[in-house]
């Protein structure tokens, strides 16, 4: 399986809680993390984690940050991976204002990478500066009117969203390589979580191509728990090369 693909993976789990209603928005304290494991034959390969909290205040507004880190475990030489993403936006909105990727990766099966490149959105002008650390160049993108970065994205989900049973969810993503115009189907399944057993759920489905197959198409699925937590307790990555998933292990607070 294709590495970059499972970076790619990590962008989209940061969408995992887009089922929470306006009621997550009083209840959200000062942080909250969600804690994923991904396996590849029984054997945890990759550890993920998502946490949300309130940012510092600025110029007369509120602010949010999502922090996600993915990293490597059990493959040794083969493969290490430590990279980092930073979203920074608008509380009321949740519109992205900053989104910061630090890449770090190397080992036998892939050439080394290491980069830190930032994204700024300019929702008025409707664009992006796209910059890499240590270029001179910059990048101006210009972006379809309320486009967030993946993280941004998990923010206005998990605060500000409810989704139906009985509506598609559509979304405007760009994550610093490719803009996506994604839809979501949501439907209802009894599935096995590792934190809470044998629950109900709802299952929401995408079809969208993966750039590092050659713009092939493949499936993500997310579950949340269908009661008034909504936690995100699994995700799915059905790629052209095979399937990835991500159990949440562990949610801390506080």
């Amino acid at each position: 399986m294709r590495i970059r693909a499972l970076l790619l993976a990590l962008l989209f789990l940061s969408w995992a809680a887009m089922a929470y209603s306006d009621e997550q928005t009083s209840a959200l304290g000062p942080r909250k993390v969600f804690l994923y494991t991904a396996k590849k034959l029984g054997i945890p390969i990759l550890k993920a984690s998502i946490s949300i909290e309130k940012g510092i205040p600025g110029e007369g507004k509120s602010f949010y940050q999502v922090r996600a880190e993915i990293y490597s475990v059990n493959l040794g030489f083969l493969f290490r991976m430590n990279n980092r993403f930073l979203s920074t936006m608008e509380a009321a909105t949740c519109i992205p204002v900053q989104y910061v990727k630090e890449i770090d990766q190397d080992g036998l099966l892939r050439a080394a990478k290491n980069y830190h490149q930032t994204l700024t959105f300019d929702a008025s002008h409707q664009k992006v500066v796209v910059e890499r650390k240590g270029e001179k160049e910059k990048q101006e993108i210009p972006l379809p009117p309320e486009t967030f970065d993946p993280l941004s994205m998990f923010a206005r989900c998990y605060l500000k969203e409810n989704v139906s049973l009985y509506q598609d969810l559509r979304m405007s993503i760009y994550d610093g390589v490719k803009l996506r115009q994604m839809v979501f189907r949501p439907k209802r399944e009894r599935v096995k979580s590792k934190l809470y057993g044998e629950v109900e759920a709802v299952c929401l489905e995408s079809t969208t191509s993966f750039a590092s197959f050659e713009d092939r198409e493949g499936i993500i699925r997310i579950w949340y728990t269908n009661d008034e937590k909504k936690t995100p307790i699994l995700m799915e990555f059905e790629l052209p090369v095979g399937t990835v998933r991500f159990e949440l292990d562990e949610i801390k607070e506080g």
